[in-house]
């Protein structure tokens, strides 16, 4: 991964002191809570209902066991035993003290890490595959470009006052797992018919209050002109970009309102004052910043394992875990790990500080000491020897952190909603914990096989609701929370947005409506057919019908 040099770790401790004395001034009264704003802001800090919120900056997902450590002890030492991890693939604490971020934003420092640009409106985390440089089905490790798209963002004079936040995501396999097509700007990396890396150009997407999937603006892109290209389309959103209205503010509704030709022929026209600019990348600067993201040491090791085979044979447990929780790799003898956030009666995406150190642990002795973070809001080891799977298994099990629901109905993305954020109009977590409960029976579970459930407390769609195979929105209803069902979304290549079903439900209906969705499910599914492939086959209506059946009934 990524190391900081003098000259990155130089900023990063001035930011720090920076902010410190800028807390002193608010803290004295120096500074009013207007002029305050910005400047919190910029260091990743939010006013939530019940105490800040920082979110700490994780760049494109990957963390190592060092920087694992210390935040589990900053979450120990300065908030309440834990830290959420969202599904931006960054860190929040939920109660720090306002008085001491600047020495958490300090201990950051320590390890490389910071709380930049995480919130506000700029150019936020460079999202990817929380499998980059290990997938079996990657054609071009993106890390390296994303990390120059990431010393190229930050503090960018320019872009550091946009209309709204800006989302960037890079993709560089066959199957999207970074959502491209769901961002601001999405970059999808190929090979082209000269085997050159090119990348695939995507711009106006996003979810929230409109949720637009984006549209090619570019089929072709030579990587060189990446940082060019991106800034071409920035430009042209920041100067065209709504600012009287926040709900309108995003790049999505420009590019919906001029067209997405005519949204490129601005952006290219833009480009042609840019193009071959120092911005260019040179090929000496992508090998430089390469160096920091080749191939671990592996060993040479023979595609199967005696051990492994014998462990799955003979312990149902453990195989229905790797079933769930293990992956392909690119190296024989080894797989990537997927650690579940998600067990039963827990807030989807919380880890205690106990178990941030139980993972980096398992990091530094099985995983060359890195670990990556994924818009699931699980946890992933991802250089695991066949050997070392069933040690794993049992220490993993032993955290809590071994629950076998990987892209399972209950392996459920959501945001931290009413409980929380002081944005959203209903509480979400209940309505996980819930639904987590009606599954609990992992042999069901399996039956029912691949889905994904997602839920938001608000319009801003922080739990992705929008691309859920079954997606849940909290709503407010005359100050009473009511949840707002979708099925039919997806993320992937073949991404779409999700049907509203009907009239919401109150929350404690939840449960029970989810069920009778499934119940649809199973009663029409042909053979292996997955949830979305019968919600597209046979449309809305069917489970429409079933889920209003009984409120139908009660009214007559």
């Amino acid at each position: 991964m990524y190391k900081y040099d003098e000259i990155d770790q130089a900023i990063v401790d001035e930011r720090v002191a920076q902010y410190r004395d800028q807390t002193r001034r608010y803290l004295a009264g120096e500074l009013t809570d207007e002029e305050f704003r910005p400047l919190r802001l910029q260091n990743g800090l939010y006013i939530q209902r019940h105490a800040p919120m920082l979110r700490i900056a994780v760049p494109y997902g990957m963390l190592s066991s060092r920087q694992l450590h210390k935040l589990a002890d900053i979450a120990a030492r300065y908030d309440r035993g834990y830290g959420h991890f969202s599904t931006r693939q960054n860190l929040q604490l939920n109660w720090p003290k306002l008085e001491d971020v600047p020495d958490i934003l300090a201990e950051l420092a320590t390890v490389q890490m910071h709380a930049i640009q995480t919130s506000g409106n700029c150019i936020r985390n460079i999202t990817t595959d929380q499998f980059a440089g290990i997938a079996p089905d990657e054609i071009i490790d993106p890390r390296a470009v994303a990390e120059i798209m990431r010393q190229w963002s930050t503090f960018h004079p320019e872009f550091a006052l946009l209309p709204r936040k800006f989302k960037i995501a890079v993709s560089g396999t066959k199957q999207d797992r970074a959502i491209v097509q769901a961002h601001d700007i999405g970059l999808e990396f190929y090979r082209d018919s000269e085997n050159k890396m090119a990348i695939k150009v995507w711009v106006g997407g996003g979810l929230g209050r409109t949720p637009i999937l984006g549209s090619v603006i570019r089929e072709h892109l030579e990587w060189q002109h990446v940082l060019t290209y991106c800034e071409a389309i920035i430009r042209v959103y920041n100067l065209h970009g709504r600012r009287d209205n926040a709900y309108k503010a995003r790049i999505k509704i420009l590019v919906k309102a001029l067209g997405i030709d005519e949204f490129r022929k601005q952006v290219e026209a833009e480009w042609a004052y840019l193009k071959d600019s120092p911005n260019t990348i040179t090929e000496a600067e992508l090998q430089r910043v390469a160096q920091y993201f080749t191939k671990m040491p592996y060993d040479t090791l023979p595609a199967h394992d005696a051990s492994f085979d014998s462990a799955i044979a003979s312990n149902p447990a453990f195989a229905a875990w790797v079933k769930r929780s293990v992956h392909g790799h690119q190296q024989a003898g080894y797989r990537a790990v997927t650690l579940s956030l998600k067990p039963h009666g827990r807030a989807p995406g919380d880890a205690t500080s106990e178990q941030m150190h139980v993972v980096a642990d398992l990091a530094e002795k099985y995983s060359f000491g890195e670990l990556r973070v994924s818009h699931e809001q699980n946890l992933i080891l991802a250089d695991v020897k066949l050997s070392d799977l069933f040690s794993i298994w049992e220490q993993a099990r032993a955290a809590g952190l071994a629950t076998p629901n990987i892209g399972l109905l209950t392996d459920i993305i959501c945001c931290p909603g009413g409980d929380f954020c002081s944005l959203a109009n209903a509480k979400s977590i209940p309505i996980a914990e819930a639904i987590q409960q009606q599954f609990d029976n992992l042999d069901y579970l399996h039956d029912i096989g691949d889905i994904e459930l997602n839920i938001s407390g608000c319009m801003n769609a922080c739990g992705h609701h929008h691309i859920g195979h079954i997606g849940i929105l909290g709503v407010d209803k005359d100050g009473s929370e009511w949840y707002q069902v979708t099925i039919g979304g997806k993320q992937g290549n073949d991404a779409s947005i999700g049907t509203v079903i009907g009239p919401s439900f109150a929350a404690e209906e939840m449960p029970g409506v989810v069920q009778r969705l499934i119940d649809v499910y199973l009663q029409e599914r042909i053979e292996e057919e997955r949830f979305i492939d019968t919600v597209r086959r046979i449309g809305v209506a069917p489970f429409k019908a079933h889920v209003y059946a009984k409120k139908e009934a009660a009214h007559v």
